[in-house]
């Protein structure tokens, strides 16, 4: 029996409050089997079957909350087998318990290291220059994109299953990850050059600029020497001088 996409979707919406009963017994357990227990109400009509099904989905789960709709869909996807009876009882579980720990890596390298990071500095600078409408578009973008991974992840585990693992490889978002924390710390390198020469104005915007170009001169020395961070030294360097200039155009202006 396949699940219809309403119950999908019900179950898709109740995974954004996968943390919302977050315990230290079972961590994220009583959320997960909160959002499945849709899929498993149209799965097994016996209600001992179901109760059997929703107990196993209470066992101890934690995973990024992002990336774990992928488990959830994979679930269901072992679920319908375990209803048709082409599988034990003890697939879901197992496909949970081996994915949890790879997804909570993956998820908290790119959503809590990369993207989330990238767009608060984006956030940062676009309100300096433009003002609040740019806090509130960074806002809109950040979730809209965030959703859309969400939703694509669970779509791809309830589709593949065991599978949604070449999918997460296709996405690459390792590498992305580190693509936007170098862009996140040119972001932060401009506002600082804008905040920084701000600050200075009152003793002319020349001599703010050339003090800030010679700091600036230094951070990227120092990025280039350095052995453990070297690109984001260099790339805050950067984003310093780029803030550095175009604060000098505008009050060249």
């Amino acid at each position: 029996m396949s699940i219809p996409p309403v119950t999908l979707r019900r179950v898709f919406w109740r995974c954004l409050f996968l943390q919302a009963a977050w315990n230290r017994r079972g961590m994220q357990n009583l959320g997960f089997a909160y959002a499945i227990d849709p899929a498993l109400r149209r799965l097994y009509a016996d209600p001992g079957k179901r109760n059997e099904a929703l107990r196993r989905h209470l066992a101890t789960f934690n995973c990024h909350p992002y990336t774990a709709a992928a488990i959830v869909g994979g679930a269901i996807h072992h679920e319908e087998r375990v209803a048709a009876g082409e599988e034990p009882t003890g697939a879901p579980l197992a496909y949970k318990q081996v994915l949890q720990g790879p997804l909570a890596a993956v998820g908290d390298g790119f959503f809590w290291a990369g993207l989330r990071p990238f767009f608060g500095a984006l956030a940062a600078v676009g309100t300096l220059v433009l003002g609040w409408p740019a806090l509130v578009a960074a806002l809109l973008v950040y979730n809209t994109l965030h959703l859309w991974l969400r939703w694509s992840l669970f779509r791809a585990g309830y589709r593949t299953g065991d599978a949604v693992v070449v999918r997460l490889a296709a996405l690459a978002l390792p590498a992305w990850a580190a693509r936007l924390r170098d862009g996140g710390a040119v972001l932060c390198g401009v506002a600082a050059g804008v905040m920084a020469l701000g600050a200075v104005g009152r003793l002319g915007i020349g001599a703010g600029a050339l003090a800030l170009l010679a700091a600036t001169s230094g951070i990227v020395v120092l990025g280039l020497r350095a052995r453990l961070l070297p690109t984001v030294y260099a790339a805050l360097g950067l984003g310093t001088a780029a803030g550095v200039v175009a604060q000098v155009f505008r009050g060249g202006r």
